[in-house]
């Protein structure tokens, strides 16, 4: 598969089924059931996303080359083998780190703000507004 040329701020903001499946595959492959433990273990149980959000993001995923099916599997005795498993492309890779990037961007904003805690802005301890 050639290199992905777009950037991966073309595909921000991901949902947040999208964004905590990418997080899920980023230690390795899976199959749909793990995906979605993994994301409920991830969140502490506060996100559970069922069968369908899964693979219809999972549907989009594939189309937008954030992932892709393997064909490697386990040992066939440990296995079943109707599952379907998946793993992270590079370009995926760059997605995650780019939404990554902008849910920290968002979050620096969202504490420097005085409802968190922040210190008010010159403008807004002014009662200016912009």
């Amino acid at each position: 598969m050639p290199p992905d040329t777009r950037s991966p701020d073309s595909l921000l903001p991901l949902t947040p089924a999208v964004f905590h499946i990418l997080l899920a595959l980023a230690d390795g492959e899976r199959h749909g059931y793990s995906i979605m433990q993994e994301i409920a273990a991830q969140t502490q149980g506060k996100l559970r996303i069922g069968p369908t959000t899964l693979y219809r993001s999972i549907k989009h995923m594939l189309s937008d080359g954030l992932i892709i099916e393997t064909e490697a599997r386990p040992d066939p005795a440990l296995d079943d083998e109707r599952r379907r498993y998946y793993r992270l492309t590079p370009f995926g890779r760059q997605v995650a780190l780019a939404e990554i990037e902008r849910l920290s961007q968002a979050l620096h904003v969202a504490r420097s703000k005085a409802l968190f805690g922040g210190l008010p802005t010159r403008a807004t301890s002014e009662g200016a507004t912009s």
